[in-house]
């Protein structure tokens, strides 16, 4: 397939909703991208454009179409595409 995976996550370095994401990324064995964005909310325009909403972290699925923000709706998102689909936390 593609070098880059297929999943892009923009996310903030030490944000904890971003690193509940990645946790269940890497718990799923999902290989994924990571776009660093601009701490500053209103220089958030590559997340703005993807998303249309400029809070993080948000997800970009290319395989399914899906592009989501806030976490919880991620990790569930990811539960039920890629999981056992139980939406069990870690």
């Amino acid at each position: 397939m593609a070098d880059r995976p297929e999943i892009t996550l923009y996310r903030l370095q030490a944000c904890p909703y971003c690193e509940r994401v990645v946790r269940r990324l890497d718990e799923l064995g999902l290989e994924y991208h990571s776009r660093f964005i601009e701490p500053l909310h209103s220089e958030r325009n590559a997340v703005k454009r993807e998303s249309g909403v400029r809070t993080v972290p948000v997800i970009v699925d290319e395989r399914t179409g899906v592009r989501m923000a806030e976490s919880a709706n991620v990790v569930e998102y990811l539960d039920r595409t890629y999981g056992d689909g139980n939406g069990g936390e870690a």
